[in-house]
C-alpha cells in the first residue's frame, strides 16, 4: 500500500504524541537528556510535518480536525505539570494579587521584607524578587482578571491555553478569508514550543499573540477599528508587535489609530504614579537583562545598551517598511520578518519570546524564522547549567547551532531561488 501524505501526517501526528508525552513527564529536569531527547524527535518530526505540508495544496477535513485534536492531548500532558519554581508564571501571579490588595506592581518590590506577608508559597520563589514588574499595562490587567478568579499558577496557565487553542479558529478563519490551506493550522498547533512555554512554563506572550492575530484577521476583512484597537492591545501585553506599525499605515484610518492609542492610555490609568506613566523595571531589564544575545553583545561593546535596544526596535521598523513594498502587503511574512529581525537583535532572546511568530510561518520565505523556533531549543541547557551552579549563559557552542542553522537555511533558500530564476532565464533565452 503506497502511503499517502495523510497517512504520513497520523504517523507524524503519534510521533510527537508520544515524543512530547515523554517531554512532559521530564519537564521538571529542562535541558537534562531525558528533556532534550524526545523534543529533538519532536522537532524532527516537526520539521518533516512541514514538508508534507508544503507536498499537497489541501489535506482532508477529518485529517487536519484528527491533527488538532492530538495536540489537544499533548497540551493537556504539560498542563498538568507544575512550572518550573521560579518561572515568569509565579511573577504574574504576585502582580495580580498585589493589585487586587490595593498595590502598584511598578512600584512594590517582591524582596522588600515589609511585603513578605503578602507572599503565598507560590509567589515566594518568583525570579529577580529585587525589582518590580516590567510587564505592560495591558498584561497587568490580565493578571488580575484571572487571579480575581482563582489565585494560582494552574489557573493562568489554563487561561492561557485558552487563549492558544482560541488562535487556532482565528488562523482557521484567516486561512479560509485567503484561500490558503486549512492544514497550514498545524504548522502551528503542533509547534514543540507552545507545549512548552504555554502548556507548560505559561507565558503571557500568547495573550498578545491572540490580541496581534485577532488584528490580522481583522485586516483581511476590512474591520479596520477591530484592528487597530487589537493591535493596540497586543502592544499593551507586550511591546514587541510596534515595530509592526508600518503595515497599518493608511490601512487603518486615523480615528481607528486614536482610538488605539485612547484604548492603552486608559490601561495605563490604575497605575499612575504622581501622574507620570510607570514603567517598572523595564529600564532595568534593558540595562541589565541578557540571554542569547550574539548581536547585541556585540553591539554593546560600542554603543550604550540603551542606543543597541533602539537600533533594534529600528531594525524591526525598517524591515516592516520594507515589506510593505512588496507584493504580497499583509500577508502573513510580512507580520513575521519584523518581528523577527528586531528579535535577532535584542537583548534577550528567550525561546518563548518566539511564539508572537508562530501563526504566521507558512510560506518558503519565512522558513529561516521556521529553522529558527526549533534551533533556539537546545537553549534549554541553560536551565541544566543553572542547577549545577554554572552561569546563566548560553554556551557559544549553542550560539553557533542555533544562528548557524538560521544561516544555513537562508543560505539554501537563496541559493534554490537564484537556481530557478537561472533555468527560468535559461528556458527564455531558448525560446526566444
Amino acid at each position: 500500500m503506497k502511503l499517502t501524505p495523510s497517512h504520513r501526517l497520523y504517523g507524524l501526528a503519534a510521533i510527537l504524541l508520544l515524543s512530547l508525552t515523554i517531554c512532559s513527564q521530564n519537564f521538571s529536569r529542562r535541558g537534562e537528556p531525558s528533556f532534550f531527547i524526545p523534543l529533538a524527535v519532536a522537532g524532527l518530526a516537526y520539521l518533516l510535518t512541514i514538508r508534507e505540508l508544503f507536498s499537497a495544496p489541501e489535506f482532508p477535513k477529518h485529517v487536519i480536525l484528527f491533527g488538532l485534536a492530538v495536540s489537544a492531548l499533548w497540551h493537556f500532558q504539560f498542563l498538568r505539570m507544575p512550572p518550573g519554581v521560579d518561572d515568569d508564571i509565579h511573577r504574574y501571579v504576585w502582580d495580580g494579587r498585589v493589585q487586587r490588595l490595593g498595590y502598584n506592581p511598578y512600584i512594590v518590590v517582591p524582596s522588600d521584607p515589609a511585603l513578605a506577608g503578602l507572599h503565598t508559597p507560590e509567589t515566594r520563589t518568583l525570579n529577580n524578587p529585587e525589582v518590580p514588574s516590567p510587564y505592560p499595562a495591558g498584561a497587568q490587567l490580565f493578571f488580575r482578571a484571572v487571579t480575581s478568579i482563582h489565585e494560582s499558577t494552574f489557573a493562568l496557565k489554563v487561561a492561557f491555553v485558552i487563549c492558544d487553542f482560541a488562535i487556532v479558529f482565528v488562523l482557521l478563519d484567516i486561512l479560509r478569508r485567503t484561500r490558503q490551506g486549512e492544514h497550514w493550522v498545524l504548522a502551528y498547533a503542533w509547534h514543540p514550543l507552545l507545549a512548552i512555554e504555554v502548556a507548560g512554563s505559561g507565558h503571557v506572550d500568547i495573550v498578545g499573540v491572540l490580541l496581534l492575530l485577532v488584528s490580522a484577521a481583522s485586516l483581511v476583512r476590512r474591520w479596520r477599528a477591530v484592528a487597530a484597537i487589537s493591535f493596540g492591545l497586543a502592544v499593551a501585553v507586550k511591546f514587541l508587535p510596534i515595530v509592526l506599525l508600518p503595515l497599518y499605515w493608511k490601512r487603518v484610518r486615523l480615528r481607528d489609530a486614536a482610538l488605539a492609542a485612547i484604548g492603552i492610555a486608559l490601561l495605563y490609568v490604575p497605575f499612575l504614579n504622581h501622574g507620570r506613566i510607570p514603567i517598572g523595571s523595564l529600564g532595568t531589564y534593558v540595562q541589565r537583562f541578557r540571554f542569547n544575545d550574539p548581536v547585541f553583545a556585540t553591539l554593546e561593546r560600542v554603543a550604550a545598551p540603551q542606543f543597541v535596544a533602539g537600533l533594534a526596535l529600528l531594525v524591526g521598523f525598517l524591515t516592516a517598511i520594507w515589506m510593505r513594498k512588496k507584493p504580497a502587503e499583509g500577508s502573513a511574512e510580512a507580520f513575521a520578518w519584523p518581528m523577527a529581525a528586531s528579535l535577532f537583535c535584542a537583548p534577550v532572546v528567550y525561546p518563548w519570546y518566539l511564539l508572537w511568530i508562530l501563526p504566521f510561518l507558512r510560506s518558503t520565505s519565512t522558513l529561516p524564522i521556521l529553522v529558527w523556533t526549533l534551533s533556539i531549543l537546545p537553549t534549554y541547557y541553560v536551565w541544566h547549567l543553572r542547577t549545577v551552579g554554572r552561569p546563566w549563559l548560553v554556551p557559544d557552542w549553542i550560539v553557533i547551532l542555533e544562528y548557524g542553522s538560521v544561516a544555513v537555511a537562508a543560505a539554501m533558500i537563496a541559493l534554490r531561488r537564484t537556481t530557478r530564476s537561472t533555468a527560468l532565464q535559461c528556458s527564455a533565452d531558448r525560446v526566444e
